[in-house]
């Protein structure tokens, strides 16, 4: 079995080298690492609406640079800083999903940078 990384030697807030990849990919499966509303270094502001769309953005281009989309996800996990944001995100979140939506995990949690979301996703391709 191959395994291929993406994503590794990124920096995060503060320029600090991050020490993980965006994502990996094995037999067919792409486990892609947890994602913020960051864009250069920093996140973005505006909300829990503004962040959440940045989110799904940057959650997008790494599976597109994988050769994967969002028909592929099957699973999603998401971290959510204040559970009264709940209805908003999910305003937002649905409109990538649609009438297919993966299976989802929902919780509430502080969060290690100062952001409103963040969001994990598993996808499969038959290799």
């Amino acid at each position: 079995m191959t395994i291929k990384r993406y994503g590794t030697g990124q920096t995060g807030a503060g320029k600090q080298a991050l020490p993980f990849a965006r994502a990996v990919e094995a037999n067919g499966w792409l486990y892609v690492s947890g994602q913020v509303a960051m864009e250069n270094g920093e996140i973005v502001g505006g909300g829990v609406i503004a962040e959440t769309r940045k989110t799904m953005e940057n959650l997008i281009a790494i599976l597109e640079e994988a050769g994967y989309g969002l028909e592929h996800v099957v699973r999603v996990g998401v971290w959510l800083d204040d559970p009264r944001d709940f209805w908003s995100f999910n305003g937002v979140y649905a409109e990538y999903f649609g009438a297919n939506p993966p299976a989802r995990a929902c919780v509430q949690s502080s969060m290690m940078v100062d952001c409103k979301v963040e969001i994990d996703c598993v996808a499969y391709k038959a290799p």
